[in-house]
């Protein structure tokens, strides 16, 4: 009984790489309304109500990009109106929202994916590759959040100083230069002192070793291989035409025959493993909590 950030991250790296990719190459609309609607709802079943903010950021940013290319494009032979001259079509309308759809579907995902795969996740991945570049790519990661955390720390001690002032945009920008200044200084001391450490503890020296083995379950091949058949199966519709949808000049698409069909259902069921995955795993413990 395992949730899906538990599980492989080579499962869950190929699964995310499986549905974004799908989302990405292809403009398909039901396809993009269902790659939005999963991401969303795996978002939601991971955090809860929590990170509102994100959501009314995501939903503006879904507004400029869907308002955007009926703005700047005016290709298409439906006009709905005029504005300063310039028409507003139907087909740009439609294809900005089929756009923004994919765009933001796509954030979500690699929001979920980067809450998901955490820096150790990705050395083991990588490790196999490029050791060197996997820890290059994991430390990188971890210089994030200490980049904010500093930064923080340094702007508050420059207030308590009385050194760092907001009052006029003069006195904003060169508490910030000096604030960025001392930030890039801390960082290179910090690399070198990393540097000495993993020196002095031998890093080089042996092969390197992993604080967890990752291993493979029954539920991480079945994930894999669920991932790969559907992702196979929508490829299929999506490479031999029959989920095709063309918006200029004119909206134009064909009804989806067995095969059609199959691909839409086949990536609808993609973009609810993780959710069903959540689902049963609560229902699972809730159960066993009542057993007590």
């Amino acid at each position: 009984m395992r949730r899906f950030s538990e599980l492989n991250p080579l499962a869950a790296t190929v699964y995310f790489f499986c549905v974004t990719g799908i989302a990405m190459f292809s403009s398909y609309p039901p396809l993009m309304i269902v790659a939005l609607l999963g991401g969303v709802l795996f978002f939601i079943v991971r955090n809860g109500s929590s990170h509102m903010r994100s959501h009314l950021f995501f939903l503006l940013l879904f507004i400029i990009l869907a308002a955007a290319n009926p703005l700047m494009s005016h290709n298409g032979i439906t006009v709905l109106f005029v504005m300063n001259d310039n028409p507003i079509t139907l087909e740009a309308t439609l294809y900005g929202l089929n756009s923004a759809a994919m765009i933001i579907g796509v954030l979500y995902w690699f929001r979920s994916f980067t809450q998901i795969m955490t820096s150790e996740k990705l050395l083991y991945i990588t490790g196999a590759l490029s050791p060197k570049l996997s820890l290059v790519l994991s430390m990188a990661l971890r210089y994030v959040p200490l980049f904010s955390k500093q930064s923080k720390k340094i702007k508050d001690s420059q207030t308590a100083m009385g050194l760092f002032s907001d009052d006029n945009i003069i006195d904003d920008i060169r508490g910030r230069m000096r604030i960025f200044s001392i930030l890039i200084t801390w960082a290179l001391e910090n690399g070198i002192t990393t540097a000495d450490s993993m020196t002095a503890r031998g890093y080089g020296v042996c092969r390197r070793t992993q604080l967890k083995r990752f291993t493979f379950r029954r539920g991480d091949i079945l994930l894999l291989v669920t991932s790969l058949l559907l992702t196979a199966i929508t490829a299929a519709a999506l490479s031999l035409g029959k989920l095709d949808f063309s918006f200029y000049p004119a909206v134009r698409y064909s009804a989806p025959d067995a095969l059609g069909i199959c691909g839409i259902a086949a990536y609808s069921a993609l973009v609810l493993l993780p959710v069903i995955i959540e689902t049963e795993v609560s229902l699972k413990w809730k159960y066993l909590l009542s057993r007590i």
